[in-house]
C-alpha cells in the first residue's frame, strides 16, 4: 500500500485540475448572458473511442469515453467541438485535465498558429483557409476566408475545437477510420491527419490564387490597361492574411517533426516531416506572391505616372501651338500709330500665313518627338 508521501503528488495534481476547472466554470458563469443553458452535446460534433485502430460502436459522452479507454488501458478518445463557450467546455477541461490558459485560447479563438506544452498535454493552433470564388480577380473584395482548428493532444485523447464555417474535420475522421493501421499509431496520428488536411487546403488555395495573380499580371501589362492600384492592394491584404496563417506554423511543425514531445512517437515524426516539407513550399510561394504584388503595384504606379507625363506633354505642346497666334495677335493689338503693316493691303494675309507656317512647323516637330 503506497504511503502518504507517495500519494501527495497525485493528490496535488488532482486538486490543481479541480481548481482550474472551478475557475473556468466560475468565469463562464460570470460571463454567461441571461439565456437558456445550452448543453455540451449541442457543441459536440462527434465523440469516438478507438481501440487497436478500430472505432468502438455506440454513442459516448466525453466522460464515458475516457473512462472506457482508461479502464481498458488501451486506445484513445477523439472528441470534436465546434465553437463552444467557456461554460460548455469547462466539463471537458475538468475531465481531460486541460490547462486553463489553453482552454481560454480555444474558446476565444483569434490566435496565431502555435504549439504549446502544458504538463502532459500539447496544445496546437492551426489557421484554416478557404478560397472565396469570384468572377473576376481584378474586382474581388475577398479572396481568402480564414478559420481556426485547435487540438489538445494527450496520452489517450485528442480534443479538437473548431471556429469557422469551413473548418469541418468529418472527412479527416472518415479517412482515418478507413485506415486502421494509421489509427493504431495513437492520438498523434490524428494530430498529423489534421495538420496534413490543413496544409493540403493551403496548397489548393495557393493554386487558385496563383491563377488570379496570373490574370492580374496580364491585365496590368496589357496595352491600354487602366488597372486600379487599389485592387492590387486588396489582393495584397488577402495575401497577408494567408501569410499570417502559413508563416507562424512553420516553427511548430518543425518541432513536431524533430521530437518536441514524447506524445509524438518516432513513427509519427516522419509523417510530420512530410507535412513540414509541404508547408515550406507553401510558405515560399506565399512570400513570392507578396513580392509579385509589390512589383505589380510599382508597375501600375509607374504606368499611371507615364500616362500623366504623356498628358502633360500634350498639354504643353498644344499650349505652344496656341501661344504663336496669341503672341502675334498681341503685337498687332497694341494700337500704335506707326505700324506700317496695318496699312498694307497684304498685311492681314501675310500675318495669317506666318501664323499657319509657324504652327505647322511646331506641330510636325511635336509629332516627330512623340509629344502629340
Amino acid at each position: 500500500m503506497p504511503s502518504l508521501s507517495q500519494l501527495r503528488p497525485s493528490i496535488r495534481s488532482a486538486a490543481g485540475r479541480t481548481r482550474r476547472a472551478d475557475r473556468i466554470a466560475a468565469r463562464a458563469e460570470a460571463e454567461r448572458p441571461a439565456r437558456l443553458r445550452v448543453p455540451l452535446s449541442a457543441y459536440v460534433v462527434d465523440c469516438g473511442v478507438y481501440v487497436d485502430g478500430e472505432r468502438l460502436p455506440g454513442r459516448w459522452t466525453h466522460d464515458e469515453a475516457i473512462a472506457e479507454v482508461r479502464e481498458r488501458g488501451a486506445g484513445f478518445v477523439w472528441i470534436g467541438l465546434h465553437e463552444p463557450d467557456a461554460e460548455q467546455i469547462s466539463g471537458v477541461a475538468e475531465t481531460y485535465g486541460l490547462h486553463e490558459l489553453a482552454v481560454e485560447d480555444a474558446v476565444h479563438a483569434h490566435n496565431r498558429p502555435k504549439l504549446e506544452r502544458y504538463d502532459e498535454t500539447l496544445f496546437m493552433v492551426l489557421k484554416t483557409v478557404r478560397y472565396v470564388g469570384h468572377a473576376d480577380p481584378t474586382t474581388a473584395n475577398e479572396i481568402v476566408e480564414t478559420g481556426e482548428v485547435m487540438a489538445f493532444l494527450g496520452r489517450d485523447f485528442v480534443v479538437t475545437v473548431r471556429h469557422g464555417r469551413h473548418t469541418g474535420l468529418g472527412e479527416v475522421r472518415r479517412r482515418l477510420e478507413d485506415d486502421p493501421e494509421q489509427l493504431r499509431l495513437g492520438p498523434a496520428a490524428v494530430l498529423h491527419a489534421i495538420a496534413d488536411h490543413v496544409v493540403d487546403s493551403y496548397i489548393e488555395v495557393v493554386r487558385q490564387i496563383e491563377n488570379d495573380l496570373d490574370a492580374v499580371e496580364a491585365e496590368v501589362f496589357s496595352p491600354g490597361s487602366t488597372m486600379n492600384p487599389e485592387q492590387i492592394y486588396v489582393m495584397k491584404r488577402e495575401i497577408l492574411d494567408l501569410r499570417r496563417c502559413v508563416m507562424p506554423l512553420v516553427g511548430p511543425m518543425r518541432k513536431l517533426s524533430e521530437g518536441y514531445s514524447a506524445l509524438v512517437p518516432h513513427d509519427v515524426r516522419s509523417y510530420f516531416r512530410d507535412v513540414d516539407d509541404h508547408l515550406g513550399g507553401v510558405a515560399e510561394q506565399v512570400a513570392g506572391f507578396n513580392e509579385l504584388l509589390t512589383t505589380l503595384v510599382d508597375a501600375v504606379l509607374a504606368k499611371i505616372s507615364m500616362r500623366q507625363n504623356n498628358d502633360m506633354r500634350k498639354i504643353t505642346a498644344y499650349a505652344g501651338l496656341i501661344s504663336v497666334p496669341t503672341m502675334i495677335a498681341g503685337v498687332y493689338g497694341m494700337n500704335f500709330d506707326y505700324m506700317p503693316e496695318l496699312h498694307w493691303s497684304f498685311g492681314y494675309p501675310m500675318v495669317l500665313l506666318i501664323i499657319a507656317t509657324i504652327c505647322t512647323l511646331l506641330y510636325r516637330n511635336f509629332r516627330r518627338n512623340g509629344w502629340l
